[in-house]
């Protein structure tokens, strides 16, 4: 079981920077964390949940074309988190933001597929103004 609880989120001027966190507990985290995969999703309304970024279990990155050079995905192991940090931010990235995990398994191609995880937090609100 795991559970993941987002941070983070607010209201931010088209430009500006924010810094999303998501921290996982439960049995089966804590006794398989590095096996682990994890990846941020948003959704904006009247449209499907997106894969933002994707942290594999070996420590590569993968990243929607729409954010590529700027937001970057990291983990924490010691303190159990996984972030986020969101620069250069566009009306268009105004969403909310969900943090997914997962273990086993996996192609890499599916990273940023939402079939690929059975965990997702509840989300943290991401508002972009021009």
């Amino acid at each position: 079981q795991v559970e993941l609880v987002e941070s983070g989120g607010g209201s931010v001027q088209a430009g500006g920077s924010l810094r999303l966190s998501c921290t996982a507990s439960g049995d089966t985290y804590s006794r398989y964390y590095t096996q682990y995969f994890m990846a941020w999703f948003r959704q904006a309304p009247g449209k499907e949940r997106e894969g933002v970024a994707a942290l594999d279990d070996d420590g590569s990155t993968t990243y929607a074309d729409s954010v590529k050079g700027r937001f970057t995905i990291s983990k924490d192991n010691a303190k159990n988190t996984l972030y986020l940090q969101m620069n250069s931010l566009k009306p268009e990235d105004t969403a909310m933001y969900y943090c997914a995990a997962d273990l086993g398994r996996h192609p890499q191609w599916s990273l940023l597929h939402i079939g690929q995880y059975t965990n997702w937090g509840q989300g943290t609100q991401v508002t972009v103004s021009s």
